[in-house]
C-alpha cells in the first residue's frame, strides 16, 4: 500500500511550506474581527487558493476545484507552523455557506465577497431568553407593512453584536403557525434605527456576548432568506455549520502543537515536561482524539461532495466532542505552564497574552453555547442512534 501523497500532491505541499515561510511575517498574532492585519492576510491567502477554496471567484472566493487532499495539505501545513489559516467566524463559517445553497443571486452577490474578505462582520440573533436550547420556542415578532417588516423583541448571548455590521436572525411572521413553520429568517444592518445592544460579560471577563432589543426595527421586505415562515429550514443549516465552526480540528491541532512545544521548554525539578510520561501520556491521548476528529471531518467533507449521505450521526458528534477537545486541550495547555498557568489579565508572569487561559474559560462556555452539550447527547441517542426518549414526568410539556 502506498502512502505517499504522489508528486502532485508533494508539490502542493511544497509550495504551501514555501509560501509559510515567505509571508509568516504577514499573519495576524491576535485581534480581532476589525483588525487590518487580518485582513491583509485573508486577501492574499484568498489570492493563493489557501482559503475560501472553492467558493466561485464571482463571490469573492478562490474558485478552485474542490480536494479533499490539498484541502488536507493546508491544514496540516498552517497548524504545524501555528500560522493563521484566514479568518473565520459567523459570516465566514455559517453564513456564506448558508447563501450559497439557499440564498438568491442578488443576496450571494451582495453579501458573501465582503464577508469572506472581513469587511463585513456579521452577529446572529437567534437565541432568546425564554428560547435557548428550545430555539423554535423564540417570540421575537415581524410584522410585514408595505415593503417593510417591522421588528419588536428581544435576543440574547449575541456574539460581536456590539462590533457587526449586519444580523441573520429568526423573527417570528405567522404567530398562528406551528411554532416550526412560523419563522422567517432575516438579514439587516445594525446600525438600524431601534436596535439597542447591552453587552454581557462572560467568564473571560470579556464582554464577548450581548443582549440585543427590537423595538420597531424596519427591515426591507427583500432582505429575507428562503421563503416566507420557512426560516426554521435555513436556520437548520446555519445550525449545521455552527456546530462545525465551533469544533474545527485543524485549529484544535495547531493548538496541540503549541502544547507540545511548551512542553519541551517548561520543567519541573530540571525534567521537561515532554519528558514525564504522566503529562506525555495525556498529550498523546489529546492527539489521538484531534486525529480522530481531523478524519471524522474529512468523511463529512466527502460525503457531501461525492453526495453519498449516510453521516448524520458522523454530524451530530461534532460540536459536543470538539468543544470538550478543545476545553481539554487548554487545561492541558495551563497545567503545562503550572503556577503561571493560574495568570489572567495583567498578571505580570502572563505567557502568550493569556490566551491559554481565555481559551479554557471560552470553550467552557461553548460546552454550553450553540446547544447544551447536554441536549446534544438526548440529540445524538434518540435520532442518531434511534434509543428511546428520555422518560418525561407525568403531565410535562
Amino acid at each position: 500500500m502506498d502512502l505517499s501523497d504522489g508528486p502532485v500532491y508533494e508539490a502542493f505541499r511544497a509550495e504551501v511550506r514555501a509560501f509559510i515561510a515567505a509571508n509568516r511575517h504577514l499573519a495576524p498574532v491576535a485581534g480581532g474581527p476589525r483588525d487590518e492585519r487580518a485582513r491583509a492576510w485573508q486577501r492574499l491567502l484568498i489570492s493563493q487558493g489557501y482559503t475560501a477554496r472553492t467558493i466561485p471567484k464571482a463571490y469573492g472566493g478562490a474558485g478552485e476545484a474542490p480536494d479533499l487532499l490539498k484541502s488536507r495539505i493546508l491544514a496540516d501545513e498552517f497548524a504545524a507552523a501555528r500560522v493563521s489559516p484566514g479568518l473565520g467566524g459567523q459570516g465566514i463559517n455559517m453564513l456564506v455557506p448558508t447563501l450559497l445553497a439557499m440564498g438568491t443571486e442578488e443576496q450571494k452577490r451582495q453579501f458573501i465577497a465582503p464577508t469572506l474578505s472581513g469587511e463585513m462582520i456579521w452577529c446572529q440573533g437567534y437565541s432568546e431568553p425564554g428560547a435557548g436550547s428550545d430555539l423554535a420556542n423564540l417570540r421575537t415578532a415581524g410584522v410585514l407593512q408595505g415593503d417593510h417588516w417591522v421588528v419588536n423583541g428581544q435576543k440574547i448571548w449575541t456574539s460581536t453584536a456590539h462590533l457587526a455590521d449586519w444580523c441573520f436572525c429568526l423573527v417570528r411572521t405567522e404567530p398562528d403557525a406551528p411554532k416550526h413553520k412560523g419563522i422567517s429568517f432575516l438579514l439587516f444592518r445594525m446600525d438600524t434605527p431601534g436596535i439597542e445592544i447591552r453587552p454581557l460579560v462572560d467568564m473571560t471577563m470579556q464582554a464577548n456576548f450581548n443582549e440585543v432589543f427590537f423595538t420597531d426595527v424596519k427591515v426591507p421586505a427583500h432582505q429575507i432568506v428562503g421563503r416566507r415562515g420557512e426560516g426554521w429550514m435555513v436556520a437548520n443549516v446555519i445550525l449545521k455549520n455552527e456546530r462545525n465552526s465551533l469544533a474545527d480540528p485543524n485549529i484544535a491541532q495547531a493548538r496541540l502543537n503549541g502544547i507540545a512545544e511548551l512542553m519541551k521548554s517548561e520543567t519541573v525539578d530540571g525534567v521537561r515536561f515532554i519528558d514525564q510520561p504522566q503529562y506525555l501520556d495525556r498529550l498523546m491521548r489529546l492527539q489521538a482524539r484531534v486525529m480522530a476528529m481531523q478524519y471524522n471531518d474529512l468523511r463529512l467533507v466527502s460525503a457531501e461532495l461525492n453526495g453519498t449521505g449516510g453521516t448524520e450521526l458522523a454530524g451530530m458528534i461534532v460540536k459536543m466532542q470538539g468543544t470538550e477537545l478543545r476545553h481539554e486541550i487548554e487545561a492541558l495547555g495551563i497545567d503545562v505552564m503550572g503556577e503561571r498557568g493560574l495568570g489572567f489579565g495583567a498578571h505580570p508572569y502572563l505567557q502568550d497574552a493569556g490566551a491559554w487561559q481565555v481559551h479554557y474559560m471560552y470553550y467552557l462556555g461553548l460546552i454550553i453555547g450553540g446547544g447544551t452539550n447536554q441536549i446534544q447527547k438526548n440529540i445524538i441517542s434518540e435520532r442518531g442512534l434511534g434509543m428511546p426518549k428520555e422518560p418525561r414526568a407525568a403531565g410535562a410539556a
